[in-house]
């Protein structure tokens, strides 16, 4: 990994900041369904997602998970720098969707480059104010929504993360992460495939070009 590399991935930062991620960061690779974060455990770093996709959720004690959101390639986990910076334990799971490659920064680091780095402290408050946003969407989908609806919202989702029409998931895995039934979320896809919005493939979704 290099300067240029970095700089592609994270226009915002300064030549110097790349520079010090480089002396002062750990890199890891993790594949697809790897457990980055488990509930209880220690933030000792906060995290940057340099390559993939990363979710996060809760889980609950009958085993049913609480879906929160994604951070993929560019995008910083609001979440570990507040708890790397509490010395706090996680109540989040964060799992690899994809194969993904993460910069692991200690939280010294992370207060010290608020300071020091106008590119970093921007990156930083702006990540807080995106997981926030996404964290009230996701509220209002539950509050405020029925389960199309929301099924309709989380598709959407979808293909804005990984950028593509083409979603691999199965059906249960939606059903988790809706809090649903798999019943009845093939039957809610399967409206959406008669309108002509969806194409359903085993542990695949194809979004067509009338789904808006």
């Amino acid at each position: 990994m290099t300067e240029i590399d970095i700089k592609n991935k994270f226009p915002e930062f300064e030549i110097e900041l790349i520079k010090e991620i480089l002396q002062n960061a750990v890199i890891r690779d993790y594949m697809m369904g790897d457990y980055i974060i488990q509930t209880g455990q220690y933030f000792k770093h906060s995290m940057l997602i340099y390559e993939g996709v990363v979710k996060l959720y809760r889980e609950g004690s009958d085993g049913n998970e609480f879906y929160l959101y994604h951070i993929k390639s560019g995008e910083p986990c609001a979440l570990s720098m507040n708890c790397a910076i509490r010395q706090e334990r996680s109540e989040v799971i964060a799992k690899a969707v994809t194969d993904s490659t993460l910069i692991f920064v200690s939280s010294s680091m992370v207060e010290r480059w608020m300071l020091k780095y106008p590119g970093w402290n921007r990156f930083v408050l702006d990540s807080y104010r995106r997981r926030f946003e996404e964290m009230l969407e996701t509220i209002d989908q539950i509050s405020f929504r029925a389960l199309d609806e929301r099924l309709e919202f989380y598709l959407k989702r979808q293909r804005e993360i990984f950028g593509s029409i083409e979603i691999n998931i199965s059906h249960q895995q939606i059903a988790d992460e809706l809090n649903s039934s798999r019943e009845v979320i093939s039957r809610l896809l399967k409206k959406m495939e008669q309108r002509g919005w969806v194409e359903l493939h085993r542990n695949q979704i194809v979004l067509k070009p009338e789904f808006k």
